[in-house]
């Protein structure tokens, strides 16, 4: 009796233990999930201090940058002048160059009527040529049916001549065998 109520008692402790080291468990689970382990610390902060750098070479580089963009802008200004001077010189040229387009498509349009003209009288002549040629090859074909034609009444009379010749023979040579 002692020793089952000691063997209680023992398991008893045993349970309590058992959800004690269960809850640590889940504690400590919590924990892992709720913090950053040392390693990704350190991770970080070395990829904290080298985006610091790229930082500080960044705005280095800005700085020379701004200041070759203000040279540059400068430059842009004076180019902007000359443009301008060079844009109204273009202007005037352009103009003189319209005067002779002009004159030069008043020209082109005469010549463009007269090929119009051409063209209009060609075409007329290659409708006719278009026209004799349909002509030529319906006599040609007309030609060619009164060949076949012929052709056949010719072998039609060749073959009339062999059946009459034929039928002398035979109607001859039996009046001659009607004779002996």
């Amino acid at each position: 009796m002692a020793s089952s109520i000691v063997f209680r008692q023992l398991r008893d402790v045993i349970a309590t233990q058992e959800e004690l080291v269960e809850k640590l468990r889940r504690q400590i689970t919590e924990l892992e999930k709720n913090s950053v382990s040392r390693v990704e610390y350190e991770a970080v902060v070395k990829k904290l201090e080298k985006e610091e750098k790229e930082h500080a070479k960044t705005k280095s580089y800005l700085a020379k940058e701004s200041e070759q963009l203000e040279f540059a802008l400068g430059e842009i200004e004076i180019l902007a002048k000359q443009l301008e001077r060079e844009k109204q010189a273009f202007d005037n040229a352009l103009s003189s160059v319209k005067n002779k387009v002009l004159k030069e498509s008043i020209q082109k349009d005469k010549l463009k009527s007269k090929c119009t003209e051409i063209e209009s009288h060609i075409q007329k002549q290659e409708d006719i040529l278009n026209s004799k040629d349909h002509e030529i090859k319906e006599l040609q074909h007309f030609v060619n049916k009164q060949k076949q034609t012929l052709k056949k009444q010719a072998t039609d009379f060749k073959i009339q001549k062999q059946q009459e010749y034929y039928m002398a023979k035979v109607l001859g040579g039996k009046t001659k065998k009607s004779f002996k």
